[in-house]
């Protein structure tokens, strides 16, 4: 592929932090919404929000360590897919893939929206247009994405410039005189526990992406298994480290500043930026942040259309035919876009941005479903494999895990709307199943979310015996 080719002869420290950076792109740039998302969640009660966000921090320290072992276990990449089809059958890795495919829908649409929302930000009078500006936003990385891959090392430019203003913003705040006193009472002890556990699933939103080094390790192919483990490891511990950091950083000086629910025109970050490093610095910060925005855009407009693709049918080398969905997602252009499948999802999203009018703080509340979904059948198919295998203590760790993503996915269902989400994941999982039965239930589909990557890897030779999955 084109960011193999152009990273061939780097060096390995070189090559960890353009991988590195680059995936952890989704999850730095949830930063940009996640903690107004949960300081609207509770009401604007600044004084439960840095605990909230210390809890959603620590629920996502709690998934990385399973998916180090995910990891471990799967150095090809594969992800949840892979472990699910795997520990429970073939049939089963529907469902995190049909989770996937929400996911990147919903990254696209929220995204585009953030990108306007930072616009507007630092220039109100554009707040009219905010769906406008989204849909522009949207189809100008589109038309971007149809050229090819932009570059990994593009997206960890922008993550690295994003995270060293962010850190600048974090130091200025912390200097700054604190507020006489905070909005919000904070509650009583059992009253603010209760607050805080309604509002925290909401930001999970932050989560979003976290998993993406289990799959994206499939596209280092200059390194062996133990290679792509270490990789792996370094990135999605790395993530924690900077995504927390920042997370509560941000937090804290919005508590310190007393930076509460913004006005219409603003965003919460925005006015964080703001009041720690004044006009000069805003401005750039706005533009850093919409930039990581469209980079995360652009990942899901080409990691999305490339799974429809490694799903679609088409003709192997000796004439038998592959694939489990229509061919007419399968073709590409000159420059190995699967087109119709980033039409799809340019379709999807648009029509998302359009009902939820551009606001990212709508679409957050449907956010996190997905990917806890995916999250919750990975994390159930790794304590299968460590009790099958009598290690007790990952036994443990994998079950307290899965069990505290359920709760998280549940208590986030029961607000209702976040129940569209899951619907819409199941019905792709129902469809796509069912057009596997129609194929005849070739083995290797858990294996599409690594194959997507490569343009040059024949993605669904389903018929093989890829895996250790059984067909059951």
């Amino acid at each position: 592929m084109a960011f193999r080719r152009a990273r061939t002869g780097t060096s390995r420290p070189v090559l960890l932090l353009a991988f590195a950076f680059s995936v952890m792109a989704d999850p730095v740039s949830s930063v940009a919404y996640a903690i107004e998302a949960a300081l609207r969640a509770l009401d604007g009660d600044l004084t439960l929000l840095l605990p909230t966000m210390g809890l959603v921090v620590a629920i996502i320290a709690l998934v990385i360590t399973n998916y180090s072992q995910l990891v471990g276990r799967f150095p090809e990449g594969g992800g949840a897919a892979a472990a699910s089809g795997t520990a429970f059958g073939e049939a089963w890795a529907f469902v995190p893939i049909g989770a996937l495919v929400v996911d990147f829908v919903l990254t696209i649409a929220i995204s585009v929206s953030a990108a306007a929302s930072a616009a507007i930000a630092f220039v109100p009078d554009l707040a009219p247009w905010r769906a406008g500006i989204a849909l522009l936003l949207l189809l100008v990385v589109a038309g971007l994405t149809w050229f090819g891959h932009l570059g990994r090392a593009v997206f960890a430019v922008m993550t690295l410039l994003f995270v060293g203003l962010g850190a600048a913003i974090v130091t200025g705040g912390l200097r700054a005189a604190p507020v006489a006193e905070l909005p919000g009472t904070g509650g009583t002890g059992s009253m603010a526990f209760v607050a805080v556990l309604l509002a925290f699933p909401v930001a999970m939103a932050l989560a979003t992406g976290v998993e993406a080094p289990s799959s994206a390790i499939a596209e280092l192919e200059e390194l062996d298994d133990d290679g792509r483990r270490r990789f792996g490891r370094i990135t999605l511990w790395l993530t924690l480290g900077i995504v927390g950091c920042l997370t509560l950083g941000l937090t804290a000086v919005a508590v310190r500043l007393g930076i509460g629910v913004p006005d219409a025109g603003s965003t919460q970050i925005a006015d964080i930026a703001r009041a720690s490093v004044g006009t000069g610095g805003y401005g750039l910060f706005q533009l850093f942040t919409a930039l990581l925005l469209l980079a995360a855009t652009s990942s899901s407009l080409q990691a999305g259309p490339g799974l429809l693709k490694a799903l679609a049918r088409h003709p192997e080398p000796d004439g038998t035919q592959a694939g489990i969905l229509t061919s007419w997602l399968w073709p590409t252009n000159a420059r190995h876009v699967p087109f119709r499948a980033v039409l799809v999802f340019v379709v999807l999203a648009g029509v998302v941005v359009l009902a939820t009018g551009g606001r990212d703080q709508v679409l957050v509340l449907f956010y996190a479903v997905a990917v806890f979904l995916s999250f919750l059948m990975g994390l159930a198919a790794m304590t299968k494999f460590s009790r099958d295998e009598g290690r007790t203590l990952s036994t443990v760790i994998n079950g307290v895990g899965a069990g505290i993503v359920a709760f998280t996915l549940a208590v986030n269902l029961l607000r209702g709307l976040p129940l569209v989400s899951l619907v819409a994941a199941g019905s792709i999982a129902l469809t796509l199943y069912a057009s596997w039965v129609r194929a005849g239930r070739p083995r290797g589909v858990a294996h599409a979310a690594v194959l997507r990557r490569g343009r040059d890897v024949r993605p669904a030779s389903y018929g093989s015996a890829r895996g250790s999955a059984s067909t059951r």
